[in-house]
């Protein structure tokens, strides 16, 4: 390799960082805007709308290879009166949303099931993970009486990196967010 083929992939992979951690990227918006349950047949299902940050560097990162995953905690406690709540449920919703380059589509994948959806544009993918319909969270038999607290919060972080940047991203952390806690009181 010669010395202007070194000095011009030491420069690519300089450009590609400064892109990767210019600004802060998740810049923008992430929050629970609502959430709710209802009860069908025993079982307590989770509806939930959450927005999630867009950008330019979400765009450009993922079109690099980068995995983004994307978090949706649940947790439901027991309100005691002279004690710490009772943790009752404490569950999460993990997806993963990808760029598949050669079909020029982002692909969300859940966690646990392995299902995958594909979509056109980042912002349908995106839609579709702060749209949460749903979810079965906790059955009857779990709820003893007593008052219960529902609390909902959102997260996206950076997930698998591509071989070639792991070496060279392994200390940044600006591709980390968490959303408020969403709380409410659990109809019982």
């Amino acid at each position: 390799m010669t010395r202007r083929a070194l000095v011009t992939a030491v420069f690519g992979i300089a450009m590609m960082l400064a892109r990767l951690a210019g600004a802060d990227a998740l810049d923008g918006v992430l929050e629970v805007r609502s959430a709710y349950v209802n009860i069908d047949k025993g079982v307590f299902l989770l509806h939930a709308r959450v927005e999630y940050p867009v950008g330019p560097a979400i765009r450009t990162a993922l079109q690099d290879g980068i995995t983004l995953v994307f978090d949706l905690e649940a947790r439901v406690e027991r309100d005691r009166r002279f004690w710490f709540n009772s943790n009752i449920v404490d569950l999460t919703l993990r997806r993963e949303l990808t760029y598949h380059a050669v079909s020029d589509r982002f692909v969300v994948r859940d966690v646990r099931s392995g299902d995958q959806l594909t979509f056109a544009t980042l912002d349908e993918a995106l839609d579709y993970l702060g749209r949460v319909d749903a979810w079965p969270i906790l059955v009857e038999p779990q709820l003893d009486g007593g008052s219960y607290d529902i609390s909902v919060r959102a997260g996206v972080r950076r997930g698998h990196l591509p071989t070639s940047l792991r070496a060279i991203l392994f200390w940044t952390d600006d591709w980390a967010r968490l959303s408020e806690w969403y709380t409410w009181s659990l109809p019982v």
